[in-house]
């Protein structure tokens, strides 16, 4: 074989190979796309799955008048499972869309969207933290309970401005504009149900109504990512 040949076969080789890597980087990306979509819808379904689960089991549980974090407070049964089922892997599910967000920010949102995406992965984290500093219902102002009424209120104080700083960020970038409308519409939800409602309503229907608009943010991720792709 000539020179020119083995030099065209080594060429077409390198050509193949870096077809075959582009082809698998494609098929990753994809998957891991395909993935962080599914991520908010199984981040919302687990926890409402284990809050109607483990409330139906604990008795004297009321869905309108206790805290959701009575399930998994100390000394309440199962309450280790539903700490994890119902806090932390809802939460880290929440920290992967929030991650995958942050990453795929336009070039034109600017700072304010991208230092909203963090304050949102912040948000998500303290959700998560929410199972791994459980309640102490025998001592509401010792050590333990202040810990996890810390990362209730840092999941909302972080989630509020957060997503409005993603709404301004991206309200003027074409194909992002409805997931900033959601992003304002839901800060406003959980800034209502969280802090300012619950004197005026059940506090139970009030959290919850706070967590399922922030649930219902994840998804919108998912769809706006969607959307995008095709």
């Amino acid at each position: 074989m000539t020179r020119d040949g083995e030099g065209y076969g080594a060429e077409s080789d390198v050509k193949q190979a870096q077809a075959t890597d582009r082809t698998l980087a494609c098929a990753m990306r994809n998957a891991w796309e395909r993935n962080t979509q599914l991520a908010g819808i199984a981040a919302g379904a687990c926890f409402l799955a284990a809050l109607a689960g483990f409330g139906m089991a604990l008795d004297g549980y009321s869905q309108v008048r206790h805290p959701v974090a009575l399930l998994g407070a100390s000394g309440v049964p199962h309450a280790l499972v539903f700490n994890l089922l119902g806090f932390v892997l809802p939460g880290l599910l929440a920290a992967g869309v929030a991650m995958r967000l942050r990453r795929d920010l336009p070039h034109d949102a600017g700072w304010p969207a991208r230092i909203g995406a963090r304050l949102v992965l912040l948000s998500a984290l303290a959700f998560a933290a929410q199972g791994l500093l459980p309640l102490d219902p025998g001592d509401l102002d010792g050590a333990a309970s202040q810990w996890h009424a810390t990362a209730w209120m840092l999941w909302w104080i972080a989630f509020v401005p957060g997503a409005g700083l993603l709404a301004a960020g991206l309200i003027r970038v074409q194909d992002w504009r409805t997931l900033a409308r959601t992003s304002a519409v839901v800060a406003v939800l959980v800034l209502v149900f969280a802090m300012l409602v619950p004197g005026a309503v059940a506090p139970g229907v009030a959290q919850r109504i706070a967590f399922v608009a922030w649930f219902g943010w994840l998804l919108s991720c998912g769809c706006a990512r969607r959307t995008l792709a095709e």
